[in-house]
């Protein structure tokens, strides 16, 4: 009898705290809507581990408030006993891509040694620095590549996609193309070239804005070339943690 009096004294202590959480998220939403008319749509509002401080989302976009919004701020929160940057760990998992879920069928896939550990890369034939990132790429280990055609930069680009698509060996034009600059004449025009549009609309769904953009198997993303060391380390840290998606 006493063990039932107390979960239900624990059960009433927890709704009463959601209850307060909740009113707490929507004085924030409402005081911040009242004093910025024009600002963007909140989508969440949640405690964070510092008392007193409150995570704002917006889409990917974190801010912070006090608990009734009278002090707004953007900026990374770090933990200074660990090192850890709470923002960036929260963005991450915002941003997180489900590996598994990619419709590798629409990307140029090559591989080196064992290909145990894998990676995704979104690629414009045009980007320069996707182009400087190719030999990085090349340096790696028992690895597989990937390489979503990611045409954003002009007209050209989807040309030459298509092009790189329809040669027998895809793999080997676009490491020609990359790193050496040639091209063959192909009619694109006779093969399915519809590729295209869908890693168009892919990238665009999981919010991708530039070139090169390397997805890791854990869910995480990096925008912009690394160096092999940085991409080795990248490469290891996702084969060592659970992944974001989940």
């Amino acid at each position: 009898m006493k063990k039932s009096l107390f979960a239900i004294f624990v059960f009433i202590q927890l709704m009463a705290m959601c209850g307060q959480v909740i009113a707490q998220e929507l004085v924030i939403k409402k005081n911040i809507s009242t004093r910025f008319p024009n600002f963007p749509v909140i989508d969440e509002v949640r405690r964070t581990n510092v008392k007193g401080i409150y995570e704002v989302r917006i889409g990917a976009e974190i801010y912070y408030s006090d608990s009734s919004a009278n002090y707004f701020f953007r900026g990374e929160m770090l933990d200074t006993r660990t090192g850890a940057n709470i923002t960036r760990e929260r963005i991450d998992r915002l941003m997180a891509i489900d590996f598994s879920a990619l419709p590798l069928q629409d990307a140029i896939i090559w591989s080196h040694g064992d290909g145990s550990r894998k990676l995704a890369v979104f690629s414009d034939p045009n980007c320069s620095f996707c182009k400087k990132f190719e030999p990085e790429l090349k340096q790696l280990k028992n690895v597989t590549v990937y390489t979503f055609a990611y045409p954003i930069l002009s007209p050209d680009s989807e040309q030459k996609s298509r092009t790189i698509w329809c040669t027998k060996d895809r793999a080997k034009m676009w490491e020609e193309w990359m790193l050496n600059g040639n091209l063959p004449e192909v009619d694109s025009a006779a093969c399915d070239a519809a590729f295209v549009e869908r890693n168009l609309a892919l990238g665009q769904r999981l919010r991708i804005s530039g070139t090169p953009t390397i997805v890791f198997e854990d869910g995480r993303r990096s925008a912009g070339m690394l160096q092999l060391a940085e991409l080795e380390t990248k490469l290891k840290a996702a084969s060592s943690s659970q992944s974001l998606s989940r």
